[in-house]
């Protein structure tokens, strides 16, 4: 199993309690995300041996790491709670318990919301399953810890916004989009941004598509997302009504290969 290397720099998103999560979820099933606090360090590509997580039948070796009382645990324990919280539906979750060094026991109950990968309850994830993972838990980053209600869409169910739905009218700019695999033998996450909303994005202090900027105008990305540039370059065209990108190149600068696995965001 992997170890944690050093702790990275960048970026945090979180997640909704359950009364405001319910309050959140309408047409587009889940798919308006907020409350927020998510560590880069627990986006860190050694924290998991994650081709062999497996949300019902976890290896012995990571349910040591989600059940170790130290950081490592913390942060192993904060990234499955994000990742289950994109894999499963509402109606499923994930629970387990450890024991801190004061000797005292912690029941954890992860909750599902938005359903990308639901058979992650029951077996390994599939690679659609881990892009999807992925790009969801990289879509939910913020790099300043500040709560931010966005709309995450994608070519993929169950995030494929109607244009009928009320959340295209509340979240009319698109701010970007996330995408990569952080199961891979070599795990990688990019990030696109909206070229005509970045003022709107970093205004709503979210700066992970963008890059975050400094006070010396340097652009420094987001944690391990690596920032591909504006979207316009990378990704086909958005999509007229649901009003997300359909594609993006996989890998850019080192292929020309798409991948339909991608989350869109869009704020107010």
């Amino acid at each position: 199993m992997l170890g944690w290397a050093g702790a990275l720099s960048g970026c945090i998103a979180e997640v909704g309690d359950t009364g405001a999560r319910d309050e959140l979820v309408g047409e587009s099933q889940g798919a308006l995300l907020g409350g927020n606090a998510l560590s880069a360090n627990a986006l860190n590509l050694n924290a998991l041996n994650l081709n062999a997580l497996n949300l019902n039948g976890l290896s012995a070796q990571n349910l040591a790491t989600i059940q170790d009382p130290g950081p490592n645990g913390t942060l192993a324990r904060e990234f499955v709670r994000y990742a289950t919280n994109c894999a499963l539906s509402s109606a499923g979750s994930f629970d387990f318990s450890w024991t801190d060094s004061s000797g005292n026991m912690h029941h954890e109950s992860y909750p599902g919301l938005l359903g990308v990968a639901p058979t992650w309850a029951s077996g390994p994830l599939d690679e659609l399953g881990q892009r999807m993972v992925s790009s969801c838990v990289a879509a939910r980053v913020n790099y300043y810890q500040v709560p931010v209600v966005v709309s995450a869409r994608s070519l993929r169910t169950p995030l494929k916004t109607l244009s009928s739905s009320r959340e295209l009218i509340d979240y009319p700019d698109v701010e970007g989009a996330f995408w990569g695999n952080l199961f891979a033998a070599q795990p990688y996450l990019n990030a696109c941004y909206n070229s005509a909303t970045v003022n709107n994005s970093r205004a709503y202090q979210r700066d992970c598509a963008a890059g975050h900027l400094t006070s010396g105008d340097q652009v420094v990305e987001c944690g391990v997302i690596r920032i591909a540039g504006p979207c316009d370059r990378v990704c086909q065209s958005l999509n007229g009504a649901g009003q997300y990108y359909p594609s993006c190149v996989d890998r850019p600068g080192q292929s020309t290969a798409t991948t339909k696995e991608v989350v869109t965001t869009a704020l107010p």
